[in-house]
C-alpha cells in the first residue's frame, strides 16, 4: 500500500443521504478489509456530514468492498491500495505500520484517526516494551491526543484549529476498563486493581489464526496475555493521568492487574475491576460517584443492574455497573461495551466529530441490536 496521497479522478462513491448537507468532510479508511475497518464504512457510509472518499486496503485494486465485506455492498465503494486526498483519515492498521503512513497524511492538511496503537502511549520508551518496535517519530506523540472524549474531549476539540491533528484511539479492552475505573481514580479509592475481562474473538482481527477456528474456539474459554497484556499501558496512564489531575493519589494505578479471556462470542467486552479501596467507602459514595461522572455522557449509562455485552451489541454505547461489598468492603466495577463500535470504529468516529466541531453523536445514534 503507497504511503502517499493521491486525488481521485473520479469519486468512488459516497454514501450520499438526504437532506445530507451541501459541505461534507471528504474522509478516507485505511486499512478498510479488517474487522474494525468495515464498522467504519457501515458508520461513515451513513454519517450525515461525510463524504466517503476512498477505502484503501493492501493488494487491492478497484475491488468492490462487497467482494470483502458482502454487507457493505449497498455503500457503492470501492478499496484500492491508494489513499485519496481527504480532510480526515482513519487508520485500521497493524501496530508499527501507522506511525510510517502518518507523515504524508499530515503534510496534506488532513486529520488522522489512528485505531492502532502508534499514537496511544506518551512515552516512545513504552512502545518497544508492549508493542515491539521502536517510535521513529517520538515528536509527533507530543501533538497527538488520546481519543476517548469522557476523559480528554477538550483536547479533541481543540485539535480542530491546529495544524498538527492526531487522535489515538483507545484499544477496546482499554476502553472499558478505563470508564470503570476513572471515577475511582479521581476519589483516590484505587489501593489495589484486578481487572478480569472477557472479549468475543472479533477482538483479535480478522486474519487468519489456527486457534481462532471454530473448532478451537466453540465451547471453550481461554485466558490470555498472562504476564502483560499489552493494554496494561494505556489503562495505567489514563487512569494515573485521571487521578492526578484530580489531585488524587491512586497506589492501585501503578500496577494494574489486568487478565483477558476469549470467550465464544463474536464482539463485545466485559470487563469486571475488583478494587480494594484505600479507604472505607459505601455504595452511596459510588452511586454518587458515578452518577456525577457520567451524567452528562451521550454514550455511558450507569445502570442499578449488571450488563451483558448483549445490551450494547452494534451501539456506541458503554454501560457500567458498580457495587460495594459490605462483607470483603471490595467494589466491582462491571463495563461491556462492543469491541468494534465503543472499543474502536464508533468511538474514533466519535473523537471526529468533535475534532472537526460536529455534534458529537452524529452517525452514532443507532440503537443496539438484539437478540
Amino acid at each position: 500500500m503507497s504511503a502517499g496521497l493521491e486525488a481521485p479522478e473520479t469519486s468512488i462513491g459516497t454514501g450520499r443521504r438526504q437532506g445530507a448537507p451541501a459541505r461534507r468532510i471528504r474522509v478516507a479508511v485505511v486499512g478498510a478489509t479488517g474487522y474494525a475497518g468495515a464498522e467504519l464504512v457501515r458508520i461513515l457510509a451513513r454519517h450525515p456530514a461525510v463524504e466517503l472518499v476512498g477505502l484503501a486496503g493492501r493488494g487491492r485494486s478497484a475491488e468492490p468492498v462487497e467482494t470483502v465485506h458482502p454487507h457493505l455492498a449497498a455503500a457503492r465503494l470501492t478499496i484500492s491500495e491508494v489513499t485519496p486526498a481527504a480532510d480526515a483519515v482513519f487508520l485500521a492498521l497493524p501496530h508499527g505500520v501507522a506511525v510510517e503512513r502518518v507523515p504524508a497524511i499530515l503534510a496534506s492538511g488532513a486529520t488522522v484517526i489512528d485505531l492502532g496503537p502508534d499514537f496511544r502511549l506518551r512515552d516512545p520508551a513504552d512502545y518497544p516494551r508492549w508493542y515491539g518496535f521502536e517510535h521513529t517519530r517520538p515528536d509527533l506523540l507530543g501533538a497527538a491526543v488520546y481519543g476517548l472524549p469522557e476523559l480528554h474531549r477538550a483536547e479533541l476539540i481543540a485539535l480542530g484549529p491546529r495544524t498538527i491533528r492526531i487522535v489515538g484511539s483507545p484499544g477496546c479492552y482499554a476502553t472499558a476498563a478505563i470508564l470503570a475505573l476513572t471515577p475511582l481514580a479521581r476519589a483516590g479509592l484505587l489501593g489495589d486493581v484486578v481487572v478480569d475481562a472477557k472479549s468475543g474473538v472479533s477482538g483479535a482481527g480478522r486474519d487468519t489464526k489456527p486457534e481462532m477456528m471454530f473448532g478451537e474456539v466453540n465451547e471453550s474459554v481461554r485466558a490470555y496475555g498472562l504476564g502483560g497484556h499489552r493494554h496494561v499501558a494505556e489503562i495505567e496512564q489514563e487512569i494515573g493521568l485521571a487521578g492526578t489531575s484530580a489531585g488524587a493519589d491512586n497506589p492501585g494505578s501503578r500496577g494494574i492487574d489486568f487478565l483477558p479471556h476469549l470467550v465464544p462470542m463474536t464482539r463485545g467486552i466485559l470487563a469486571a475491576a475488583h478494587v480494594r479501596p484505600t479507604r472505607p467507602t459505601s455504595q452511596a459514595e459510588l452511586d454518587e460517584l458515578f452518577t456525577k461522572a457520567y451524567a452528562d455522557e451521550p454514550f455511558v449509562s450507569v445502570i442499578a443492574d449488571p450488563p451483558a455485552t448483549k445490551h450494547v451489541t452494534g451501539s456506541n454505547e458503554a454501560r457500567i455497573h458498580v457495587s460495594h461489598d459490605v462483607r470483603t468492603t471490595r467494589i466491582l466495577v462491571i463495563a461491556v461495551i462492543d469491541n468494534l463500535v465503543k472499543g474502536a470504529a464508533g468511538q474514533a468516529v466519535q473523537s471526529f466529530n468533535l475534532v472537526h466541531g460536529l455534534p458529537e453523536t452524529t452517525g452514532l445514534e443507532q440503537l443496539p441490536l438484539a437478540p
